[in-house]
């Protein structure tokens, strides 16, 4: 059987390759499946191509957001059978051999497949809504809208804030007014901070979701938050940046200065599968997203720029590194 496949070979090198796979016994509790559909994650796969991830090392496969079809299936893997189509963290890669527990949920039939794979972009954004105070009527700001932080700023709103968004493109802001929101600032304006306070009476917001990843980016939007609200950092901090640790922590500790909040909001904070300590799980943030999407709650649509085959995989990467404005959304579609 031949398999297609992206591999990061090298620092800024993505390369599609062909291999021959092995196609003995399956283990137990596996399926084999054919994919559909892929997703660039664009802040994860770009600081792995940079060879900036030590977890990453290269040459390796990238990929985390996959739409399936099952084409053979192990033992102990009831539930399932072949010609289902589900949801899985799956690499970009055309076959691939994966377990069917934790997040590996059967699409309902009536939810379009090239939308699926968003559902992992969703499920991390939904993290820093699920660790927030956020309540019906209060003002939230997201700094960075791509697809992260338009999700984040989708879910906000769903959520029952007045949600405003931050981004130094024009087009993102764009985009993001198309997904729902009312009111976006340019990261570019001479004085977001006094903006944002203009928009909230001079309160400023009860909660900054801070999607950029961008240390900077969080330390100069603290005059941006209200007394007593909080910085969730759903963006994973890259990059050095060198300030006043002091002046921060007053932000955190002085009421006089805020006395702010600062919460982590990774995807991983939650167990995979629902047990009986803990309310949320991956794979209940995943069935909940389904349904968001299906009922058009959570705009999709507009965030897909572009769908290639994975040959134009140099392409894909290239355009989200230097051409932010033009892709963002990007699919790998695997069909022959």
């Amino acid at each position: 059987m031949q398999n297609k496949k992206i591999v990061f070979t090298a620092p800024w090198q993505a390369e599609f390759q062909e291999e021959t796979l092995q196609t003995t016994g399956l283990e137990a509790g596996h399926a084999r499946v054919i994919k559909r559909y892929t997703l660039i994650s664009p802040g994860t796969e770009l600081a792995c191509l940079s060879g900036g991830e030590s977890w990453f090392p290269m040459p390796d496969v990238p990929g985390y957001a996959a739409v399936s079809e099952i084409v053979e299936l192990g033992e102990q893997t009831d539930g399932f059978q072949i010609g289902d189509l589900v949801f899985h963290y799956g690499k970009h890669c055309q076959y691939e051999l994966v377990p069917v527990s934790g997040v590996f949920l059967k699409v309902p039939a009536d939810l379009e497949p090239r939308l699926v794979p968003f559902t992992r972009m969703a499920t991390v954004a939904m993290t820093s809504v699920r660790v927030s105070n956020i309540e019906l009527g209060d003002t939230v700001a997201v700094t960075g809208l791509g697809l992260i932080g338009n999700m984040a700023s989708q879910l906000a709103r769903l959520q029952g804030a007045n949600v405003i968004g931050i981004d130094l493109s024009e087009e993102r802001l764009k985009l993001a007014s198309a997904c729902g929101l009312a009111l976006g600032v340019s990261a570019g304006s001479s004085d977001v901070a006094a903006e944002v306070r203009e928009a909230t009476g001079g309160a400023g917001v009860s909660a900054l979701i801070e999607a950029t990843g961008v240390p900077k980016v969080a330390v100069d939007s603290l005059p941006m938050i209200a007394r007593f609200g909080e910085l969730i950092f759903l963006g994973s901090p890259r990059g050095e940046y060198t300030a006043n640790v002091t002046d921060v922590f007053n932000y955190s500790h002085l009421i006089g200065r805020g006395s702010i909040t600062f919460k982590g909001a990774h995807e991983w904070r939650f167990p995979l599968e629902p047990d009986k300590f803990t309310k949320h799980s991956l794979v209940r943030n995943s069935a909940i997203v389904f349904d968001l999407i299906r009922d058009k709650k959570v705009h999709i649509e507009p965030l897909i720029s572009h769908i290639l085959k994975p040959e134009e995989a140099s392409q894909a990467y290239e355009g989200l590194r230097h051409h932010k404005d033009d892709y963002n959304g990007v699919l790998f579609d695997w069909s022959e």
